[in-house]
C-alpha cells in the first residue's frame, strides 16, 4: 500500500503551520503510522528545532532530490517517538534549487517507505509552495482568525484547487473570550468566507511557546489543550470518525443586558 502525501500550507506566516505540521505528524506516528515530515522551507528550516533535532542533522532534502544521499540517510528519527521521521531543510540554499520533477521522484520514494508524508510548505505562493505540492494527495490550510490570515488563505485555497485538491481547513489560535469582545473573527466567521471543509479548530494555548523551545512534541504534553485538538485531527485524517469540539463563547449578563437595551 503507497503512502499518503499531505502538504500543510498557508498564505501568511506566523499562523502556526510549523507548530500544526510537527503536531499532527506526531500525533499520526502515535497512531501506529510510520510518519516523514518533510521541511519545504528550503533556507528557513524550523521544524527541525520545534522538534528538537537540530543537533543531529547529517543530511537534507536537497541532499535527497540532487542524489547526494538517500532518503534513509536524510531522515532523522524522533528520539521520543519511534515511527516518526524528520527530512529537513536546507539553510545553506533557496528555494530554487528544487525541481517539481526532482521532488516527484523523490515522494515516489518516500510513498513506498512512509505511511504518511507530510510536507511542510513554506508560507505564500511561490516556487517553494509548487514543489510542496505537487505529489500531494491531500491539502491542510492553515488560518488564523484574523482578516489578513482569511484573506491570504483564500488566495492559496484558489491555487490548491486548481491543482485538483480539495483543501482542509484548521482554523488555529482561537480565543473565544476576543471573538465575545469583537476582538477576533469567530471559526463561523473564518468557514462563511473560506467555504471549504473544516477538519480541525485549535485553541490557544501558551504550552506551545514551551513547546517549540524545549524541542517537546506537543501531543505529548496531557495538559495541553493545543496538542489534544491535535491529535484530534490526526485521528480525523487517519478516517475515525472524530467530532470536532466547538469553541463555547461565554456571554456575561452584563453583556446580554447590554444588547438588550444598546448599552456600551
Amino acid at each position: 500500500m503507497q503512502g499518503k502525501i499531505i502538504v500543510v500550507t498557508s498564505g501568511k506566516g506566523g499562523v502556526g503551520k510549523t507548530t500544526a505540521t510537527s503536531s499532527i505528524g506526531a500525533a499520526l506516528a502515535l497512531e501506529g503510522n510510520r510518519v516523514a515530515i518533510v521541511d519545504m522551507d528550503i533556507g528557513l528550516r524550523n521544524l527541525d528545532v520545534v522538534m528538537g533535532l537540530e543537533n543531529r542533522i547529517v543530511f537534507n532534502i536537497v541532499d535527497v532530490v540532487q542524489d547526494r544521499c538517500k532518503v534513509e540517510q536524510a531522515a532523522v528519527r524522533d528520539r521520543r517517538i519511534e515511527n516518526l521521521f524528520l527530512i529537513p531543510a536546507s539553510q545553506s540554499d533557496n528555494k530554487d534549487v528544487l525541481t517539481t520533477a526532482g521532488v516527484e521522484r523523490v515522494a515516489k520514494e518516500l510513498r513506498s517507505r512512509f505511511d504518511y508524508i507530510i510536507m511542510d510548505s513554506p508560507a505564500g505562493i511561490e516556487r517553494g509552495f509548487e514543489n510542496s505540492v505537487v505529489a500531494a494527495d491531500e491539502a491542510l490550510v492553515i488560518c488564523t482568525p484574523d482578516v489578513s490570515a482569511v484573506r491570504d488563505a483564500d488566495r492559496v485555497i484558489g491555487l490548491l484547487y486548481a491543482r485538483s485538491l480539495n483543501p482542509r481547513l484548521i482554523v488555529n489560535r482561537i480565543e473565544p473570550a476576543r471573538v465575545m469582545r469583537g476582538e477576533m473573527l469567530s471559526h463561523e466567521d473564518v468557514l462563511e468566507v473560506l467555504s471549504i471543509d473544516l477538519v480541525g479548530l485549535v485553541p490557544m494555548d501558551e504550552k506551545v511557546l514551551i513547546s517549540s523551545n524545549t524541542g517537546t512534541p506537543l501531543v505529548l504534553q496531557n495538559d495541553s489543550k493545543a496538542g489534544a485538538a491535535f491529535r484530534q485531527i490526526a485521528r480525523r485524517l487517519n478516517g475515525e470518525d472524530v467530532p470536532i469540539d466547538m469553541p463555547v463563547y461565554k456571554t456575561s449578563m452584563w453583556q446580554k443586558l447590554s444588547r438588550t437595551f444598546g448599552l456600551k
